[in-house]
């Protein structure tokens, strides 16, 4: 097709058209910005950037925030569609509708019942869904992008859940087709590893705003890493890269759930934390496993700090591999930062590579309880409908 109109390669329509997604790519990624800011993160000239922005304020995609004292900042308007966020954890399912500013206008939640196959969680999802887009007033029309989140292994050949995984009945489940039947959403639902949206998450917000290179460790009833590597989430050839709690530290220790025996999460997980100390002190949580540990029990502070001295090992050879710049430590055994990130950074110096010992950063993820589910949001503002952005 040809004409004044036409978008072929190179012509003055095909540029504008890559230069506002460049921009809005940049502003779905940071949720606002001055005009300055994406001049300098997009490349493209000032003049090209106000050009932009005017046009697009002008059709009602944009909205320009005047600021007093300050630059005016740019956000992508309200209208411009939603996004929805699960997160599925072992004993939990939040569900969030955010806006393409990464504002959350709604969010509900509920506790799972243990053994809850994976038909009887999306009908809970859906529950939450439909209560989540009542209280936020949007429509599901007007969805442009959903995605979420679950504690196991997404093999990308196949879309299906794999194993080990600590949710057994979601074990070989096309995880993405049974979300998409089960919410009637216009958009497919993207679904990925939680501990890949929590590095998205505190990449983008959190702990790790500013590195190109970090690891998001999640300590929880499973264990496992989110890999961030030159700035992009890095998840292998089959989507199940960062499964550091499978690897084998003690030969002939416990039988893990993936069938092996001795890995690290066998070791470290929140489960084995409180069954060690269950015979002398009862049933507790992880709070109080950690509130008792830092009041001063010898036991609760011991049993920690061998955790954190397991991790360490893993860390180590995993930061002599890659050589990131900062380690988040995020789940709910990040509640023990105060006796974890020492005794992990003590092995980490001991076993590591000095170079890359000396390099590494060990903070707490600082997102708490939303870190999951910002980081759905985040993939699926990555994934929204680009269509409704620039037409």
């Amino acid at each position: 097709m040809s004409g004044r109109g036409a978008r072929r390669p190179g012509s003055p329509t095909a540029l504008r058209d890559q230069n506002r997604a460049r921009v809005v790519a940049e502003l779905r990624r940071q949720g606002q910005a001055t005009q300055a800011e994406l001049a300098r993160a997009t490349g493209l000239a000032p003049a090209t950037i106000s050009n932009i922005v005017r046009d697009l304020a002008e059709v009602g995609s944009l909205v320009i925030e005047k600021r007093s004292g300050k630059r005016n900042c740019v956000r992508l308007a309200g209208g411009s569609g939603f996004v929805v966020g699960l997160d599925h954890g072992h004993r939990h399912l939040t569900v969030g509708v955010s806006d393409l500013s990464h504002r959350v206008v709604a969010r509900t939640r509920t506790e799972l019942p243990v053994g809850v196959s994976a038909a009887q969680s999306m009908a809970h999802a859906r529950r939450l869904l439909d209560a989540a887009l009542a209280q936020a007033g949007v429509e599901r029309a007007a969805v442009v992008g959903a995605a979420m989140g679950l504690p196991a292994p997404i093999d990308r050949t196949t879309g299906r859940v794999g194993s080990p995984s600590i949710l057994p009945g979601w074990v070989g489940v096309d995880a993405s087709a049974l979300a998409d039947a089960a919410l009637e959403l216009p958009v497919g639902v993207v679904v990925d590893n939680d501990a890949n949206l929590g590095a998205l998450a505190e990449h983008q917000w959190g702990a790790g705003v500013g590195t190109t290179d970090m690891v998001y460790l999640k300590l929880s009833d499973g264990v496992g890493a989110g890999l961030i590597v030159d700035g992009r989430l890095y998840s292998g050839v089959a989507g199940t890269a960062g499964e550091i709690g499978h690897t084998t530290v003690e030969e002939f220790g416990a039988v893990c759930r993936c069938g092996n025996r001795g890995c690290l999460e066998t070791l470290v997980s929140a489960r084995s934390v409180v069954s060690l100390l269950a015979p002398t002190a009862g049933e507790l949580t992880i709070e109080e496993v950690v509130g008792r540990a830092l009041a001063g029990d010898r036991a609760f502070a011991r049993v920690l700090d061998d955790v954190g001295r397991q991790v360490g090992a893993a860390v180590a050879g995993l930061c002599s591999i890659l050589n990131p710049e900062l380690l988040v430590l995020g789940g709910e055994l990040a509640q023990a930062e105060r006796i974890l990130i020492p005794a992990i950074g003590q092995v980490v110096d001991r076993c590591g590579v000095p170079s890359a010992a000396a390099a590494l950063r060990i903070r707490p993820a600082v997102l708490g309880a939303r870190t999951h589910l910002l980081g759905a949001i985040a993939r699926a503002i990555d994934n929204a409908d680009r269509s409704v952005f620039i037409s």
